[in-house]
């Protein structure tokens, strides 16, 4: 990676952690402030939030496109002044009609910013560094939010309303920071070829976007599994498992804080460590482990509404699940965000970036509906087997997706030696320093080309 490359990286990486830090200040106290500071009720409160995730649903199919054909610095413009509106209409709206716009617009800027940020990390990086770079995203993203929510916590006063629109107006600064931060950014788009530095070629892309991606059954059965991911984990942290901490659990609402607060200081603290451990291991069989993992940790949640009479124990298991999805995170976030980047043909990595977005947001709008309904009939039992049945699943679909990739795509680290004869390349392939050409392999398709790239890592 280039010195300038490496800067351009940085800088990503520092608006995108700003960013974070102001989304701290206020995502933790957006119910309590439409409900309860501008008296708008539960209700609204309720519509606020869906209102958020449904403006994700409707821009972003959009967005890919945009990104790939303008670059992912027109939808870090267009996401982070809506955004940055969204935040400042918050602090001033007293109506309901009034708060359901601001968080539509805050919503929609929010969305198109992830896939635009992660194919910038994605033009910055090459196949060997991007687990890092995106573990390090998730890191400073974490850090981001876990200082704004603690500092957020300080400054707010339930009985203050200019104490909540004080926070929004910081929110809404950090989204210009962040956009006057990655305008100084000048990255170029990479070279659509099949090498060490991605997968897809021209000739295997044709078509729209859409249609290229859902013909690329290793992406669908990626995105299948990343909403099993998303609906098991993150679409039940502020619906269900709160709810069962709460209501099962019996654990206090300060408590439950203490629980949240172990699952951020869990990513920041292992973050690195875990990145040394699995970044040169198969991908698919690190997600596999997170599924095991987190297994442990619904088991955990279980046993802690059972044990009656030990309150101390129960609290320990409930704040062991969260440290425990902790540590999951920490496996996937470079293993999961890079894995999309390196199957995406190059022409196409904002359409791959933003559909792995979109199925997150569809994951992070069906899980808190599902776990927020059994929740209210106090299927408490039911909602247990489900999620330990939804992380089994995520070791079962990882490993069925590990046999659809290629060596280079579940293990980008590892250097294939071959025995007894050299590999035979595919179009773009370096062997030795040398070029080869194979003019017939550009009409492949993407199917076809991680086919013949098996082949070829198979000889070892």
């Amino acid at each position: 990676m280039s010195t300038a490359t490496a800067d351009a990286l940085r800088r990503i990486q520092l608006g995108n952690a700003l960013a974070a830090f102001g989304n701290g200040f206020t995502v933790p106290f957006l119910f309590v402030y439409v409900a309860r500071v501008r008296e708008l009720g539960d209700g609204t409160a309720g519509a606020v939030l869906a209102a958020f995730a449904a403006a994700a649903l409707l821009v972003l199919p959009f967005t890919g496109r945009v990104i790939d054909r303008s670059g992912p610095l027109v939808m870090v413009v267009v996401g982070a002044v809506s955004a940055a509106l969204g935040a400042l209409g918050f602090g001033l709206s007293s109506s309901a009609p009034a708060v359901l716009v601001a968080s539509a617009v805050m919503g929609a800027g929010i969305a198109v910013l992830q896939p635009a940020l992660a194919t910038m990390i994605v033009w910055c990086s090459s196949q060997g560094s991007r687990s890092r770079a995106f573990a390090t995203q998730f890191f400073l993203n974490n850090l981001g939010l876990g200082v704004g929510g603690l500092l957020g916590g300080m400054l707010v006063d339930e009985h203050d309303p200019a104490s909540f629109t004080l926070l929004f107006v910081i929110e809404a600064t950090m989204f210009l920071v962040l956009l006057a931060v990655l305008m100084t950014v000048r990255v170029a788009r990479p070279v659509a070829t099949v090498d060490n530095e991605g997968t897809g070629t021209e000739g295997a892309a044709r078509g729209s976007g859409w249609g290229v991606l859902l013909r690329d059954r290793p992406m669908v059965l990626l995105c299948v599994l990343g909403f099993v991911i998303f609906f098991a984990c993150y679409g039940q942290f502020e619906s269900g498992l709160s709810a069962y901490a709460v209501e099962v659990t019996r654990i206090s609402t300060s408590t439950l804080g203490i629980a949240l607060a172990a699952n951020t200081a869990m990513i920041v603290l292992a973050q690195f460590v875990v990145l040394r451990l699995v970044e040169r291991r198969r991908r698919s069989r690190v997600v596999a482990l997170v599924g095991l993992i987190w297994t442990v940790a619904w088991v955990a949640a279980g046993a802690s509404g059972l044990v009656h009479g030990a309150q101390a124990v129960a609290t320990a298991l409930l704040i062991g699940t969260y440290a425990l999805f902790g540590v999951g995170e920490t496996m996937l976030s470079p293993t999961v965000a890079p894995l999309v980047a390196d199957l995406a043909p190059a022409r196409l990595v904002g359409q791959y970036n933003s559909a792995f977005a979109l199925v997150k947001q569809l994951a992070l709008a069906v899980g808190p509906a599902v776990g927020g309904a059994l929740a209210a009939t106090g299927a408490w039992s039911a909602y247990i087997v489900l999620l330990v049945v939804c992380c089994l699943g995520v070791s079962g679909l990882a490993l069925l997706l590990g046999r659809r990739l290629s060596e280079r795509e579940d293990r980008p680290g590892s250097v294939i030696v071959a025995r007894g004869e050299a590999p035979r390349p595919v179009e773009g392939q370096r062997i030795e320093g040398q070029r080869v050409e194979t003019p017939h392999v550009a009409e492949m398709g993407i199917a076809e080309q991680r086919t013949a790239e098996q082949r070829v890592d198979a000889v070892r």
